[in-house]
């Protein structure tokens, strides 16, 4: 076996040679003595078919599953010769030539290593902050509204128009063109206004209404509507109005503050409102972190640090943002670029410079995390993506499979080690 290596940078490498046919026959000998202790075939006993009986049968897959063991003893055999080891080699290697002549196959591979770096200095980009503050009102608000979500719905006491936030009971019935159509009626229904359960223009209606009276509601169907008889069409309801609820908050004691801890023995009032002063504060810090501060900090290592790409991963970068956009394309749109390679060539020439800077961001988080000792499990990725299954209401099960099958939780797994790493350099976790 013939091999040349030359190091085009510290990313990337180019191994060329010649592969003897010889050595490819002697794999398919091998791979067919294999075969015949485990195939079945008519006529014979197991593990005891012929090779040459094999080799008639399987002859194209042995012979394709033994240039793929001599392509990587030549990869393998490459590596040894430039002293660089197989663990440094990343994403799969890209055939610049693969000739197949009368004796042997000429090959030309190009293979990624993993990117070096000195990771130093990076704590001083880091960008400087000041952490949100909650203020009394805010405190005050959000337990004003966690009483009102704790509280009963109750009749009021004093009679009034209908407002937002409000439950009715109504009474109501459907026509289109002075005809009543089935499923518009109902009777003593109860509709929370500004709870979106009604079509568009309904609830924002039924506000200002007073008992017992009677009001004549125009809407229309949404054009996507479950009902195609009434999808996009105008429609008339009429509304009687029987009752109006609300929700009275109760007095917030050291006992309700203890209730809404979940029973925590010794929680005072001054304990719940510290909870929600953490808890407002971590989702500003939150909004101000995505917004903000990790947009910056991924500028500003990328440009800290200046270190050869890999080309293969740089490539397949391009790959997924090229198929990012189709998505977002019309039919037409894309029968253009079908028809059109330069404009492909071109497209990708324009999306190159964010491909490489998300490239060297991932192998810069890579790196920094490795050596900060941040890590992220599989169970952490799992319980995310439950959580976010959960928030959403979908089926975590469902959510994970979706992950699993297209591969995606690495990427997920990145992200997390991202945020995890950016949390701990700039102190959000103190």
């Amino acid at each position: 076996m013939n091999i040349t290596v030359k190091k085009v940078d510290d990313a990337n490498a180019v191994v060329s040679g010649k592969i003897d046919n010889a050595q490819i026959e002697k794999n398919v000998d091998k791979l067919a003595k294999q075969a015949a202790k485990q195939v079945k075939v008519d006529g014979f006993r197991p593990g005891k078919v012929p090779v040459s009986v094999v080799k008639s049968i399987h002859g194209e897959k042995l012979q394709q599953d033994a240039e793929g063991e001599a392509l990587r003893e030549f990869i393998d055999a490459g590596l040894k010769e430039a002293e660089i080891a197989a663990a440094d080699m990343i994403g799969q290697p890209g055939f610049k030539k693969y000739e197949k002549g009368e004796n042997e196959i000429e090959v030309e591979i190009e293979i990624s290593l993993r990117p070096t770096f000195e990771a130093e200095g990076y704590k001083e980009v880091m960008p400087k902050f000041e952490k949100p503050k909650a203020d009394e009102k805010a405190i005050d608000e959000k337990i004003e509204e966690i009483l009102t979500q704790q509280a009963p719905w109750v009749k009021i006491k004093r009679k009034r128009m209908v407002k937002e936030g409000d439950m009715t009971l109504i009474d109501f019935e459907g026509f289109l063109d002075g005809e009543a159509f089935a499923g518009g009626k109902a009777e003593k229904f109860n509709l929370k206004i500004g709870s979106g359960q009604f079509i568009p223009g309904f609830e924002d209606q039924i506000v200002g209404m007073k008992y017992e009276e009677e009001r004549t509601i125009k809407v229309t169907f949404p054009e996507n509507y479950q009902s195609a008889d009434l999808a996009g069409k105008e429609a008339e309801f009429k509304v009687t109005l029987h009752e109006i609820q609300e929700q009275v908050p109760e007095e917030l004691t050291d006992e309700m503050a203890q209730k809404l801890l979940g029973g925590e023995e010794g929680a005072t009032v001054e304990t719940l409102k510290e909870r929600i002063r953490n808890q407002l504060e971590r989702e500003e810090v939150s909004k101000l972190y995505h917004s903000e501060l990790k947009p910056k900090i991924v500028e500003a290592l990328v440009e800290k640090f200046d270190f050869a790409l890999p080309r293969n991963i740089v490539e397949q970068e391009i790959d997924a943002k090229i198929n990012q956009r189709a998505q977002e394309m019309s039919e037409e749109e894309l029968n253009e670029y079908k028809e059109n390679p330069e404009k492909i060539e071109a497209l990708r020439d324009e999306v190159r410079a964010d491909a490489e800077a998300s490239v060297k961001a991932t192998f810069i988080v890579d790196a920094l995390a490795r050596k900060e000792g941040v890590t992220v499990g599989d169970q952490e990725v799992s319980q995310a993506l439950y959580y976010e299954a959960m928030m959403s209401g979908q089926d975590p099960q469902a959510i994970i499979k979706y992950y699993e099958e297209r591969n995606l939780l690495p990427a997920i797994k990145m992200g997390m080690i991202e945020d995890k790493l950016f949390g701990k350099l700039l102190g959000l976790d103190d």
